[in-house]
């Protein structure tokens, strides 16, 4: 042959040069290792059937490294990949994939026929009162935006974030949401780079983006830092505080720390809107821990158990009042508490072309275009 080793292939460059500029899809159907792979990695939107194997290096190249034999599916089958974040769209074939491909493109299109709307009276009944009861966040991400417009990417990977494409009123736009089922809402180090990661991708096809709120915070503490948190955690500041297109932030439950920041671009004031459901609560930490901590001689100095129980809860409540979603916006640091059924409404301003100078310019398109 007339090469050597063929590292002037410019294939790779070539490709990944329109990262950015025009949407990459990229579909998986049984064995996809090496090159194919690093061509795979490159597009914004993986689409794997379920009899797909990926990886960088095939069992020839694994054995010829001294790895190991292995078989063609025992080198990242689909169960492994889904959960480490490869695939975004996890199929059943390729009938499927290609139906998946055809609706992911279809919100970097514009504006469709609007959707039915979801009865909106029925959000308020979807974050129980019970501050410590758990609900399901896809059923308000459900109720919110058209019937059969909510696309999910990444669902095996990052448990506590939800990333979704959605419509309003035929209008697409891009939602990153906290689950509250997995780490309480809190934001670890996968999840951080799912977020930006989606947010990065939004932004790049000229996106607009609505973060719903429901988080204590990052996740802290040594098992936490061996993750490189500080790195990743960063990532959702960079990838908010940089986008073009406009974002708005509904606080339906916690909004605690430098994670319910992260969730609005970097800060409450950031985004074309923040403001919470009659469900939220707001404070520099969680509320038991600021107590704790901030009571603490009181707390040790009460002998009976009991009695330092009921002082906590008692402080617990306080801090709880103080943290309020209607207090938070009484000191304007919140725009407004709304009810939820109104969402939709404060929702739809993030399209409204011309009369805020970000959407203007965003219009324009960036100086630079966004890469990730």
């Amino acid at each position: 042959m007339p090469i050597v080793a063929g590292l002037d292939c410019r294939a790779f460059a070539l490709f990944a040069r329109l990262s950015g500029l025009v949407p990459l899809v990229g579909i998986a159907s049984g064995y996809c290792f090496a090159g194919n792979a690093a061509l795979l990695g490159c597009c914004d939107v993986v689409i794997a059937s379920e009899d797909s194997s990926i990886g960088m290096g095939g069992p020839a190249m694994i054995e010829g490294g001294g790895l190991g034999a292995y078989e063609p599916s025992e080198v990242g089958p689909i169960d492994v990949q889904d959960a480490n974040g490869v695939v975004d769209l996890r199929v059943a074939d390729d009938r499927a994939a290609v139906a998946a491909a055809k609706r992911y493109l279809s919100y970097f299109r514009g504006a469709t026929e609007p959707g039915a709307v979801p009865d909106q009276a029925l959000l308020r009944e979807l974050i129980p009162e019970q501050r410590k009861r758990v609900y399901d966040v896809r059923r308000v991400i459900d109720g919110l935006f058209d019937e059969g417009s909510v696309l999910e990417l990444r669902r095996g990977f990052a448990a506590g974030i939800v990333t979704v494409l959605a419509r309003v009123d035929g209008r697409p736009l891009g939602v990153v949401a906290n689950d509250p089922t997995h780490l309480g809402g809190a934001i670890d180090a996968d999840g951080a780079d799912k977020a930006a990661r989606f947010i990065a991708m939004c932004d790049a096809f000229a996106l607009p983006v609505l973060f719903l709120c429901d988080t204590p915070g990052f996740m802290v503490g040594p098992a936490a830092e061996r993750t490189a948190t500080v790195r990743h955690f960063a990532r959702m500041f960079l990838a908010g505080a940089n986008l073009s297109v406009p974002c708005g932030t509904i606080v339906l439950r916690k909004g605690y720390g430098l994670g319910a920041q992260a969730m609005a671009g970097g800060g409450f004031k950031a985004p074309l809107f923040t403001v919470g459901w009659p469900t939220s609560e707001f404070g520099g930490m969680g509320l038991e821990g600021a107590v704790r901590l901030g009571m603490r001689r009181e707390l040790d100095a009460i002998d009976d158990a009991d009695e330092r129980e009921r002082l906590f809860e008692t402080m617990v409540a306080a801090a709880y009042e103080r943290g309020r979603g209607l207090n938070m916006a009484a000191y304007g640091e919140i725009d407004d508490v709304i009810d939820p059924a109104d969402s939709r409404r404060w929702i739809a301003t993030l399209f409204d072309d011309g009369r805020h100078p970000v959407v203007a310019a965003s219009r324009q398109g960036p100086a630079v275009r966004r890469r990730w």
